[in-house]
């Protein structure tokens, strides 16, 4: 079973999310508080799974909580709770399991908690092993929120000024960052940059047409885009795809 902490410090708050994690989920919520101090103190001796956290609490606000555990060995899941829209980037800069804004959606709560109960496989084991084993997720934006995203369903990603647009089978997300620091976060053997503003999931690839000026066009799955490859990466591409 999953163990939960609350950091809250409006009391109807703390009681409506006890109710929806006791009534939608099994995860146990050990213990809850209206200070983000008191929180990191008892997460000094006390490990947990996941933290639900408001950003405006006393003392430490859950923001500058969440980075200081994210960079800890045993960092539990974040799950930021509130008003405030403008946090979210920061959100996502720390792999945040979702930003839920206030009021809170019920549907919305459900889905994360499935989520979490889902990837119940120990979150700190991923972070003590990810400088040894590849990622399978990455966290990616939509709107006011950050969606895990699994990386073998994206299909492409587009550069779009500082952030980059990526694009899965029924979804687009945005990265906000670069498309060159997009590909250093995915497998280098699976994504090429094909044009200095695309790269492509070559396990992906339905078609390669000839262009024009010795380039080609590709066509991907479940997908009507036409991603260029430029005359400087055709050389490239032809070894990966061993054309």
């Amino acid at each position: 079973m999953l163990k939960a902490v609350i950091v809250e410090d409006e009391y109807l708050a703390q009681e409506e999310l006890k109710y929806l994690i006791k009534e939608h989920s099994n995860i146990d919520v050990v213990a809850v508080f209206d200070d983000g101090l008191q929180a990191f103190k008892y997460l000094q001796g006390h490990s947990v799974d996941v933290i639900f956290l408001d950003i405006n609490v006393p003392s430490i606000d859950g923001m500058m909580l969440a980075k200081n555990l994210h960079n800890t060995q045993n960092a539990p899941q974040m799950v930021f709770t509130t008003a405030y829209k403008e946090h979210a980037l920061e959100a996502f800069d720390i792999e945040a399991v979702d930003y839920l804004l206030k009021p809170l959606s019920v549907e919305r709560v459900q889905r994360v908690l499935e989520k979490l109960e889902h990837q119940a496989a120990p979150h700190t084991h991923t972070l003590a092993s990810k400088g040894n084993e590849p990622a399978t997720t990455i966290p990616l934006q939509q709107q006011n929120r950050i969606c895990i995203i699994n990386i073998e369903d994206i299909l492409y990603a587009v550069a779009k000024e500082k952030v980059t647009e990526v694009f899965t089978q029924d979804q687009t997300y945005i990265a906000p960052y670069t498309i060159s620091e997009l590909l250093q976060r995915l497998p280098e053997d699976r994504f090429f940059r094909s044009h200095r503003s695309y790269c492509v999931n070559l396990h992906k690839i339905t078609q390669i047409t000839p262009g024009m000026n010795s380039t080609y066009i590709i066509n991907v799955q479940h997908s009507d885009a036409e991603i260029p490859v430029s005359r400087s990466n055709i050389k490239a591409f032809r070894t990966q795809m061993k054309l």
